[in-house]
């Protein structure tokens, strides 16, 4: 009994030490500072694709390892019970913690829960209605570090309101729903040229709700690289 709970003791250990180094990679980038800059979502998508590919890597090694002890014909086919539920228990305890650490790297999660701590440089008023976007202006131009918010208004149906860039991925996105506010705030810190899409299914009229290159932020200075 003592040297299982030794085991486990170093199993939580080696977990702690994981979250504890994705935690400052991942997390530790994306708290913004007004006038600091917000992690791109690319990277947090990396990130998270790799933390979970690696967890269930390890999960189908248990049952795989598990299945060949049980059903080998030669040599001892009995698996511990110590053992085994060492590696269960390490597998829970890095499952659920790395869920409490992911549910953090969403970029616009410590803005939206620390609202009150940010100005907006702009702020755009955008309505949808009829399947169709209405924009302030034709071409929604953002200079390079402003913080910017989205305010979208649907007087129909639920709809999403989407950024994606040049290559078809996506910045970020936001159910619009009819009856209740719909903004986010994000922080621009690269220049390009974005589309705006519906991500929500409103129906087949929905499908080709795009508007190609509405948004644009403008190139940053030099002066602003150290």
């Amino acid at each position: 009994m003592y040297k299982f709970m030794e085991k486990m003791e170093n199993l939580f250990f080696l977990a702690k030490n994981a979250i504890f180094i994705y935690h400052f990679i991942f997390k530790g980038s994306i708290h913004l500072k007004q006038g600091g800059t917000m992690v791109d979502s690319n990277v947090v998508l990396f990130g998270q694709t790799l933390a979970y590919t690696l967890y269930c890597i390890a999960i189908l090694l248990l049952m795989g390892w598990f299945g060949m002890r049980i059903t080998t014909k030669t040599g001892s086919n009995v698996v511990k019970p110590a053992l085994f539920y060492s590696f269960v228990g390490f597998l829970v305890v890095l499952g659920v913690s790395l869920h409490i650490v992911t549910y953090n790297t969403i970029p616009w999660s410590p803005v939206d829960l620390n609202r009150s701590d940010y100005t907006p440089d702009k702020k755009f008023e955008i309505t949808v209605a009829n399947h169709e976007f209405q924009l302030p202006a034709e071409k929604l131009t953002i200079e390079c570090h402003d913080l910017v918010l989205f305010d979208v208004t649907s007087h129909d149906l639920t709809y999403g309101f989407g950024l994606f860039r040049q290559d078809n991925t996506m910045v970020f996105q936001m159910q619009v729903v009819p009856g209740h506010r719909n903004d986010i705030l994000w922080k621009f810190d690269k220049p390009g040229v974005y589309s705006i899409r519906s991500t929500e299914y409103s129906g087949p009229r929905g499908v080709p709700m795009i508007v190609k290159d509405a948004v644009e932020v403008l190139a940053c200075e030099e002066s602003t690289k150290e």
